[in-house]
């Protein structure tokens, strides 16, 4: 069993940057995808960016290209996500998830951290 934790979350205005971390912990079999999605007040969960653990593999929602960035550093089993020029829009509670495939949909993603929220001040 993975276990995930979200950290770096935070009040930012916009335009502002915040990178967010996701540590997984425990047993891990395989190599894993991670994920990350949001999940905005009274909205569902949607995709943001994903990344291959073996490196290469990136992808990224259209309404997050050229602002974020998804990275690993694998000596500390971490995942990030460099957030830059934020938006009132980006404001919502920030999850990262692992896969065993490069995958944009939730059903592919079978283990969950507890979330942090973001929110990007007018």
């Amino acid at each position: 069993q993975v276990q995930l934790e979200e950290s770096g979350g935070g009040l930012v205005q916009a335009g502002g940057s915040l990178r967010l971390s996701c540590v997984a912990s425990g047993r891990t079999f395989g190599i894993y995808y991670t994920g990350w999605f949001r999940q905005a007040p009274g909205k569902e969960r949607e995709f943001v960016a994903s990344i291959s653990w073996g490196g290469g593999g990136l992808a990224y929602a259209d309404s997050v290209k050229g602002r974020f960035t998804v990275s690993r550093d694998n000596a500390k089993n971490t995942v990030f996500l460099q957030m830059n020029s934020l938006k009132p829009e980006d404001t919502a509670v920030y999850y990262c998830a692992l896969s065993r495939v490069l995958a944009t949909v939730q059903s592919r993603y079978d283990t969950w951290g507890q979330g942090t929220q973001v929110t990007v001040s007018s």
